[in-house]
This record gives structure tokens, C-alpha cells and sequence, in this order.
């Protein structure tokens, strides 16, 4: 059914296409979570203030509570259950468990994601906002970069410290 308030669009999930009919105003959180049972991304704050949405939409990321689920049409869309190949963790995923890099667990996904489309701009050259020259080469992935990168996820329980730990042995 498509009218003036419904689409039909198709979210690519984790290598997965669904078709799904939604409201326009639906959110991609919520088209994830209550329509494909997609739990990994959590409901933190719904004002984009949290980190706790984010997903991977073309290797970028994002909050899903602020993007529109018709705005995903046709995207490839990895949430935390898409990080894992075949089973195997990965050395993001094996770094966080290790050191301890959550608490709770709530904002583990987000962090993840995060981590994940953080570390790819890295590689891109992307410089952040303590990145001392934004005009060279890449800035070395240190603590400081880490933190500022990963600013946008928030941790009620305090596992930072552990949490830029596991990004930067990830990261080498």
C-alpha cells in the first residue's frame, strides 16, 4: 500500500533485502527494531544525542533515530548483528569483549558501529576536530583522536577508557 502518508521500500539488512511497507514518518530505528526485529540498535535518548541507534549505512555511519527509514531505501544498512562474518567476531568486536569495552552492554552496539565507520574514516584521511593538521597526511590514531571520533557515543557506565583501548588495538 503506497499513498500520500505510506511508502513500499526495501532495507537492505545486513546483506538482507525486506520490503516493507512504512509510514513516511517511521524511523529507521524503529523500522529495524519493530518491523525486522533487528535488537542490536538500542532506543537510548531518540534525540540523535546518545549514539546508542547507530548503524552503518553504506559504511557510514549514523543515528537510526534521527534518519527516516524511506531515507534508507535501497542502502545497504549493517547493524551489530552484520558485524560478525560467518560466526567469527571480529578484531573490533574480540578487543571490546577482551578489555572489557562495556559495562552494562546498552551502548555496545552503537559503540561498535561507531568504532567500525570510525576507523574506515580514519583511513580515509578524515581529519576531527583535534586533528593538528587538517591539510596533511593522516593523523596518527591515538587516544586523543579515539575520544574526539567517538564523541557522538555515550557510556552511562564509564567504560571509556576500555572502549579507546579496543579501538586503538583494533585499529593496528
Amino acid at each position: 500500500m503506497t499513498n500520500e502518508h505510506h511508502s513500499e521500500i526495501t532495507l537492505h539488512v545486513n546483506h538482507t533485502a525486506h520490503r516493507l511497507t512504512v509510514d513516511n514518518r517511521t524511523t529507521l530505528l524503529d523500522a529495524l527494531r519493530e518491523r525486522l526485529g533487528r535488537t542490536g540498535p538500542k532506543k537510548g535518548c531518540d534525540h540523535g544525542q546518545c549514539g546508542a541507534c547507530t548503524v552503518l549505512i553504506a559504511g557510514r555511519r549514523v543515528v537510526s533515530c534521527l534518519t527516516l527509514a524511506v531515507a534508507a531505501e535501497a542502502a545497504e544498512i549493517t547493524t551489530v548483528e552484520g558485524l560478525a562474518r560467518d560466526g567469527e567476531l571480529t578484531a573490533l568486536q574480540e578487543a571490546f569483549i577482551r578489555l572489557d569495552g562495556f559495562q552494562c552492554g546498552y551502548c555496545t552496539s552503537g559503540q561498535l558501529c561507531s568504532a567500525v565507520g570510525m576507523l574506515a574514516e580514519h583511513a580515509a584521511g578524515w581529519p576531527s576536530a583535534v586533528t593538528a593538521d587538517v591539510a596533511g597526511p593522516a593523523p596518527e590514531l591515538d587516544a586523543a583522536e579515539v575520544r574526539e571520533r567517538m564523541s557522538g557515543n555515550l557510556c552511562r557506565c564509564g567504560a571509556y577508557p576500555s572502549i579507546v583501548r579496543a579501538v586503538l588495538e583494533a585499529a593496528e
